[in-house]
């Protein structure tokens, strides 16, 4: 177990200590995608070979800690945010997520031929919060580490790409800024993208941005049930022994949701809910970085060019329908 654990530890702190350089700071690049491409560089040397007792810390880090950062991930957001809106807002998150999940799923499937996981994290990614949605279906369908690592370097370009694109777009897109902000919040990928593109937009943007997104990363719970059970059936009709077990209940998407009530009527001291919001963030990139660890380039060069295709996809289904639907829902 400590080997492993070890392993995440020396990876987190290199994440993060990347991230905090003033080029990648200024860019955005968060500390789990770094954990996770310092992870990845790590587990192809040839002496991770020989690390065999890392297995059972690396397991630890991809359930538990994981699980443990999705949980804390509920203190960032509040019942009064999602409410300040109205319930158009509810409306909209469905809508996009909805659409984006299917599309991105059948697209990949039938079209581009991408193996099930690859298609759902990457659709999970581009619908839902980026990286964490890939880790919360991650843990929920339990699948291979380097669809998961694929789904999440997809998020990576895209959402970085939104950060520079969706500023330009606002002189051109004949919306005031507070509806613009919306727009950024139900399209963009990561909470930390949408606040670098609201930012560059204006206050107004910024706020509406903010709490739009925040609302999208609540429905990861209904989703995760739902597919959860989704799951179970198609393997079940596969025949396989995994369907066969027992529906999968991500049971961290209530610990998430209950985190989310009690930051919503319980006001904690400040430097306890940094700490533990900090604690989660922890939490998420020790399990990226193991994920990383346990992922090898040559199932990744298997998968080649198709994922990035179906999230560029994506990418433009949320910029164009994204925008259509923010504008006659919420204009």
């Amino acid at each position: 177990m400590w080997q492993g654990l070890l392993i995440c530890t020396l990876l987190t702190v290199a994440g993060t200590g990347l991230a905090r350089l003033p080029l990648l700071a200024e860019a955005g690049v968060s500390p789990l995608v770094l954990a996770l491409l310092v992870g990845i560089v790590a587990g192809n040397l040839p002496l991770s070979r020989h690390l065999t007792k890392a297995g059972p810390g690396l397991a630890f880090a991809t359930r538990r800690l994981l699980r443990g950062g999705i949980v804390l991930f509920g203190l960032s957001l509040t019942l009064q945010q999602v409410v300040g809106l109205g319930p158009m807002v509810l409306l909209l998150d469905a809508l996009v997520i909805t659409s984006v999940l299917c599309a991105g799923y059948l697209i990949g499937t039938r079209l581009l031929g991408l193996d099930r996981e690859t298609a759902l994290l990457t659709s999970a990614g581009s619908a839902i919060c980026g990286a964490a949605a890939i880790l919360a279906t991650e843990s929920t369908i339990r699948s291979r580490p380097a669809a998961t690592s694929m789904a999440v370097a997809t998020v990576v370009l895209f959402g970085s790409l939104a950060m520079l694109v969706y500023p330009l777009l606002y002189p051109l897109m004949g919306m005031d800024e507070s509806l613009f902000g919306v727009y950024i919040g139900a399209t963009v990928h990561e909470v930390a993208q949408v606040v670098a593109a609201g930012e560059a937009v204006g206050p107004d943007a910024l706020a509406n941005a903010v709490i739009v997104k925040l609302v999208r990363v609540m429905l990861l719970v209904p989703f995760l049930l739902i597919v959860g059970q989704w799951w179970l059936r198609r393997h079940a009709t596969a025949g396989s022994s995994e369907g066969k077990a027992g529906m999968t209940v991500p049971w961290f998407a209530f610990g998430f949701m209950a985190m989310v009530g009690f930051n919503s009527f319980v006001t904690l001291p400040a430097p306890l809910h940094s700490a533990l919001v900090q604690l989660g963030q922890l939490s998420l990139t020790m399990a990226m970085a193991a994920l990383g660890f346990e992922t090898r380039l040559e199932k990744l060069r298997a998968l080649g060019l198709r994922p990035f295709v179906l999230a560029l996809i994506l990418f433009a289904l949320l910029m164009g329908g994204g925008g259509l639907a923010s504008a006659l829902l919420m204009g």
